[in-house]
């Protein structure tokens, strides 16, 4: 009867375990000095070798000849229970055997001396299956157990063990067994075995097991039923993956952003046989990989997963920022999680590749950040990013009649806009012709101040001040009643009838503008305050007329005209 390869080739002494020195050896010492733990506590990973330590320690305390530690294998004890003919050595499975009365009765069947070998030994697989109540009920026979019985419990979720039943065992961890060891062993059993096994295949074998040896050689017995030479496109093309070559290529068209040539390898992959998940799972891998080579260059190399050669990880790997392989890999993993329970397997990894090729399509927030990373790639680069368009509004119709007015600047966006109150329908704009004999006229500056100041500019520089300041403001301005302004020593002061009518006016643009106003009509640079309250007697005299810029050279009907036009906004004056 044919045998697993796992089974026939399960370590029968401390020495031929691999990659747990650190445990064998102290187990070997204990035994030769007669110094045994009454309890054991075997925990790590699948495929390491807890239940086989527990099976030599079996041995090698019931012994008849034991040598240096190890169990001969000869005698009868070693015999008997390697065969399981010996019942004072019982291996239970705490999944199956998980109740109370199951635990209560291997507890009185312990007080009983062993009949055929020294110690009554108990190995327990998986015992963080154990019920609350059985952990109880072992509790007790852990505390005070008698000389004769030996407890070796063993599990992969130590999490799951309550701390009364640690703090009463001996506890050893087991590590997961590095690539290189696992690829020697595999070696060694393919020559024992005659299987024609490369270096290459048991490599890839070795990084397929992720740590089990017992995993790998399931693995080699998988992939030798057939008889042929076992290499890498051979476990590949058996075991249904895509091979680092394709998820190298896969992961190509990811950073180029070319979601047509990624599916279409993921669907030449699903043609030729390839499990959609196992394709996943290596993108995630290589995504791993090169999310550590770009996080941690230095000290990470020792945690890369292997397989690919440095040409191919540093090409992918300058494609990709840190924050795009983050969210590449979030994607893969959720993905990979869902597929078990999907009905659809090929189209939810489409899925998954098309938003890993556009970013944007990605809601979570590792594909937020992924979008961010790029934009900022992008202006870093000196790429312009195209901003939104404003919204197309009606255009107005066109004045034929006289040269249109010179464009005002955009104001400043304006805050704390006291509301206007509602205008007539909007009308055409009307031009009005006025001859003009003489030239247009220079800005004038003001009288030199004698101690007073002057205000009769005032009005026509109020009139004057549309399209240099925000429109709502000039209410304000235009109103007598409201602001009075007075040029005095080179300065413009402004003077309000109240503390909002100020606050309104007193705001960094009004300002400007109003000093850009003042110097082209009286030249310099002038300054400009604003206060709030009445002007001093002496700003209210009256003041020798100054032609003002806007009135000088007019007549009696120009200023008229210009007194009707201020009172409306949408008749322009040439």
């Amino acid at each position: 009867m044919y045998q697993a390869l796992y089974r026939k080739w399960r370590p029968r002494t401390f020495e031929d375990v691999v990659g747990q020195s650190h445990i064998t050896e102290t187990l070997r010492q204990q035994v030769a000095g007669g110094r045994l733990s009454h309890a054991y506590l075997f925990t790590g990973t699948r495929g390491t070798g807890k239940t086989t330590c527990a099976k030599i320690l079996a041995r090698a305390v019931n012994c008849e000849n034991p040598q240096n530690g190890d169990p001969c294998n000869q005698c009868p004890a070693c015999l008997g229970i390697e065969n399981g003919s010996i019942l004072d050595v019982l291996e239970l499975d705490a999944a199956s055997n998980n109740g109370v009365d199951q635990v209560r009765a291997l507890r009185d069947e312990a007080v009983y001396t062993p009949a055929a070998v020294k110690k009554r030994v108990y190995i327990v697989d998986e015992v963080h299956m154990l019920s609350t109540p059985a952990f109880n009920a072992l509790l007790k026979i852990l505390e005070e157990p008698p000389p004769h019985l030996l407890f070796i419990l063993a599990t992969t979720e130590l999490h799951k063990v309550p701390a009364t039943i640690k703090s009463r065992c001996q506890q050893f961890s087991f590590k997961r067994i590095l690539p290189g060891q696992i690829a020697q062993r595999l070696e060694y059993v393919a020559g024992q075995e005659g299987i024609d096994l490369t270096a290459e295949g048991a490599a890839l074998l070795a990084r397929l097991a992720d740590g089990g040896l017992r995993d790998a050689l399931s693995l080699l017995d998988q992939c030798s039923g057939g008889g042929q030479r076992i290499d890498e496109q051979t476990i590949l093309d058996t075991l249904g993956l895509a091979g680092n070559l394709e998820t190298a290529k896969l992961m190509g068209h990811i950073a180029g952003r070319d979601a047509a040539a990624a599916l279409d390898t993921l669907g030449r992959l699903y043609g030729n046989g390839k499990d959609v998940g196992s394709v996943l799972g290596e993108l995630s891998s290589l995504a791993r990989d090169l999310l550590l080579r770009k996080t941690a260059p230095q000290g990470g190399t020792s945690l890369l997963a292997g397989g690919y050669d440095e040409a191919t990880m540093r090409q992918l790997g300058g494609q990709f920022s840190a924050a795009r392989l983050l969210q590449a890999l979030t994607l893969l993993q959720s993905t990979a999680a869902e597929l078990p329970r999907s009905s659809n397997r090929r189209t939810d990894a489409e899925l998954c590749l098309i938003r890993l090729c556009d970013e944007s399509l990605d809601g979570s927030a590792a594909g937020l950040s992924a979008r961010v990373a790029r934009l900022e790639e992008l202006l870093a680069g000196g790429v312009p990013v195209p901003a939104a368009s404003p919204p197309s509004t009606p255009t107005a119709p066109s004045v034929p009649a006289g040269p249109a007015p010179s464009p005002a600047e955009d104001p400043p966006p304006w805050d704390d806009r006291p509301p206007l109150p509602e205008e007539p329908p909007e009308e055409p704009e009307r031009v009005f012709d006025v001859p003009v004999e003489a030239p247009a006229p220079t800005p004038v500056p003001a009288a030199p101040d004698s101690g007073g100041g002057n205000r009769s500019f005032w009005p026509a520089f109020a009139a004057g001040l549309k399209g240099k300041v925000s429109p709502s403001v000039l209410p304000y301005l235009h109103n007598p009643s409201k602001v009075t302004g007075v040029w005095k020593n080179g300065q413009l002061t402004l003077w309000t009838d109240s503390e909002f009518t100020r606050s309104m006016l007193n705001k960094p643009a009004i300002l400007e503008g109003l000093a850009r106003a003042a110097g082209d009509a009286f030249g310099g640079q002038p300054r400009v305050s604003i206060v709030a309250g009445r002007p001093p007697e002496e700003d209210l005299s009256p003041a020798p007329s100054q032609p003002s810029p806007q009135s000088k050279g007019s007549g009696d009907a120009l200023d008229q005209l210009l007194a009707f036009g201020e009172k409306f906004d949408n008749i322009i004056i040439q």
